[in-house]
């Protein structure tokens, strides 16, 4: 069994990366946490909710750290909720672009996360790194895949903790970007991601 589910995204948008894919990447080159397993998951609202259902299912890991990318954030941005709301500001890489729509029909409005997510904050400060604590994760894939890894864990009753960071671009986006906001190194963002880790597993190993 998988005690560590850590996922990022596909570029999208334009972009020829995705900073959550490449820290993802670099986890798996670097040498992955013990009994962690890493996936990347498609910026499609057709195969995305599918594929995190499949994951933690399969795995039913013991955290399960999402990973997104966020134009114009200057830090690690560790959010509290996710919405039962898709209203996507721009098309996916199928080309759906639902507005209004609700992720799971008759489902809770929103869910917090599982995640001890002031220690994750407070870590990643730790570490010389910025990190903020957002409200929420927006209305696009990353809230969408967020939405339902925690209602997925609420209603098939799994101990799974569920976290979503969104990252900041990186410097390579910013150069090609026709409006270039704040950026972050990927070395910055790893470390940052390995903080965020760490709090997590002392936290349940703490209780």
């Amino acid at each position: 069994m998988a005690t560590l589910l850590i996922t990022g995204f596909e570029p999208f948008g334009g972009f020829a990366v995705n900073p959550s894919q490449e820290v993802v990447k670099r986890l798996s080159s670097n040498g992955k946490p013990a009994g962690a397993v890493t996936a990347i998951l498609p910026v499609d609202a057709a195969q995305a909710p599918g594929m995190i259902t499949d994951l933690l299912l399969d795995l039913q890991p013991d955290l399960c750290l999402m990973l997104g990318q966020a134009n114009g954030y200057a830090a690690l941005s560790v959010e509290r909720v996710a919405i039962n709301l898709c209203d996507f500001r721009i098309p996916d890489n199928a080309g759906m672009q639902p507005i209004d729509e609700p992720i799971v029909q008759d489902g809770p409005a929103a869910y917090f996360s599982t995640a001890p997510v002031r220690a994750v904050v407070d870590a990643i400060r730790a570490a010389g790194i910025p990190a903020n604590l957002s409200l929420s994760a927006g209305a696009y894939l990353c809230n969408m895949v967020y939405y339902v890894a925690l209602h997925v864990c609420a209603t098939r009753r799994l101990s799974t903790r569920c976290l979503f960071i969104h990252l900041p671009s990186l410097p390579a986006q910013s150069s090609v970007d026709p409006r270039p906001g704040p950026t972050m190194a990927l070395e910055t963002m790893y470390a940052g991601v390995h903080a965020a880790l760490d709090a997590c597993r002392s936290v349940r190993l703490s209780g």
